[in-house]
C-alpha cells in the first residue's frame, strides 16, 4: 500500500557529475563514500528522503562552493537498500517530485538543502498533449532500430515498458532518465516544467539524432564502423 508523503522543507542531497534525476525514475546508487554512508543511516532512520542534484560544470572554475549544484533537482524515496559486509551499501532510490534548491544549509557532515516543490503545468490541452506523447513515442521507435548496436544496455526493456506508460508527463520523464544520451539536455528537461514544451525538446533532439545517424549511414556506404576511414 502506497503511504502519503509529505515533502519537507529541508533535505540531504547528493551532488554528482552527468547526471539528472528524475520524478519516477528509479536509480540504483552504490554508497561507499564516508558522507554519503552517514547521510544514509541518517535517511533511513527518519523519512528515507533525499534528494540528486546534477554538479554544475560550468560553475566549477569560478565557484567559492565546493561541487556546485544545479538550481532544479529531485527528491527520491528509497525503495530498497542492502548493506554489503565492508560497510557500502547498494540501494534503489524512486523520484518523487522536482525541487528548487533555495540554499545551502550546511556541507558538514554532508550536505543539506533547503528546497521548494515545484509542479509541472501541460501547456497545452490534453488532446496536443497525448499527440506530443505519441510522436515522441514515434521518434524514440526510430532511433531505437537506426542505432540499435550503439544503445545504452537495458534501453530495449525500457523502450517496451514506456509503451505502457500513458501519462505524457511520467513518460518523457522516463524517456529522458533512461535513453537521453546528452547530460545537458537531460538537465535542460528537468528543469522545464512546461509539459509541452519538454516534449518539444526532446522530441526535437531526437529529430536531429535521427537524421546525423542516417547521414552517417549514407556518408558509411556499406562499410562497417572500424571501416569507415576506408570510406
Amino acid at each position: 500500500m502506497e503511504m502519503e508523503i509529505t515533502l519537507p522543507n529541508e533535505v540531504p542531497v547528493m551532488t554528482l557529475p552527468n547526471t539528472a534525476f528524475f520524478p519516477q525514475a528509479l536509480m540504483p546508487l552504490h554508497i561507499f563514500e564516508p558522507r554519503y554512508r552517514e547521510m544514509l543511516r541518517d535517511v533511513l532512520a527518519s523519512n528515507r528522503l533525499f534528494a540528486v542534484a546534477g554538479l554544475n560544470q560550468g560553475l566549477l572554475p569560478e565557484a567559492e562552493q565546493f561541487e556546485p549544484p544545479h538550481r532544479v533537482a529531485t527528491v527520491g524515496i528509497i525503495r530498497a537498500c542492502q548493506k554489503n559486509g565492508n560497510g557500502t551499501s547498494n540501494l534503489l532510490l524512486q523520484g518523487l517530485c522536482r525541487v528548487a534548491i533555495e540554499s545551502i544549509l550546511s556541507d558538514e557532515p554532508y550536505r543539506r538543502i533547503r528546497i521548494r516543490a515545484l509542479a509541472s503545468e501541460p501547456g497545452a490541452d490534453a488532446a496536443e498533449i497525448a499527440a506530443l506523447r505519441r510522436e515522441l513515442a514515434r521518434l524514440l521507435g526510430i532511433k531505437r532500430r537506426l542505432a540499435a548496436a550503439r544503445a545504452p544496455q537495458g534501453s530495449a526493456e525500457m523502450a517496451d515498458f514506456l509503451k505502457t506508460v500513458e501519462d505524457p508527463e511520467a513518460f518523457v520523464d522516463l524517456a529522458a532518465f533512461s535513453l537521453c544520451e546528452d547530460p545537458g539536455l537531460k538537465q535542460k528537461l528537468l528543469e522545464t516544467l512546461d509539459v509541452r514544451r519538454r516534449l518539444e525538446l526532446f522530441g526535437r533532439r531526437l529529430r536531429g539524432e535521427i537524421e546525423a545517424i542516417k547521414l552517417q549511414r549514407k556518408l558509411q556506404g556499406r562499410l562497417a564502423d572500424d571501416e569507415i576511414s576506408h570510406n
